[in-house]
């Protein structure tokens, strides 16, 4: 039996520093893989798939890429992800967003979802 994948989180606003903390911590364990939700847009939209030439209709235009796509694109990179134990920064950015999700993680048996670590700052702090 595969073994299942562990997700972990990290949520904040622009500029509080989650990408600069999962990739500081992926750096240091070789067991955990980092994603960033754009970045995972941006690779599915330049693997010239039909998920990607979706994903680029929306990006190109300036629109927000919707749920069902974001959480399959997210989904399609854990499966695939080369380590058991993935973080994910920039994503959820809504409840709708964390509610869809979850709705998925609990149908399927080969991902847990771990834990949602915020990242909390000043504003002052995200502007610089």
């Amino acid at each position: 039996m595969p073994s299942r994948k562990k997700l972990f989180l990290i949520i904040g606003a622009p500029g509080s520093g989650k990408t600069t903390d999962a990739e500081l911590i992926a750096k240091q364990n070789s067991e955990i893989t980092h994603y960033s939700t754009g970045d995972m847009l941006r690779a599915e939209v330049a693997s010239g798939t039909s998920l990607g030439s979706e994903i680029n209709n929306y990006i190109s235009k300036g629109l927000i890429v919707p749920i069902k796509i974001a959480i399959e694109t997210i989904v399609n990179a854990i499966k695939n992800a080369p380590t058991d134990i993935i973080i994910i920064d920039g994503y959820p950015r809504s409840m709708e967003q964390l509610n869809a999700l979850d709705e998925y993680l609990s149908s399927d048996s080969s991902l847990d979802l771990c834990s949602i670590v915020e990242v909390h700052v000043s504003e002052e702090t995200a502007r610089e």
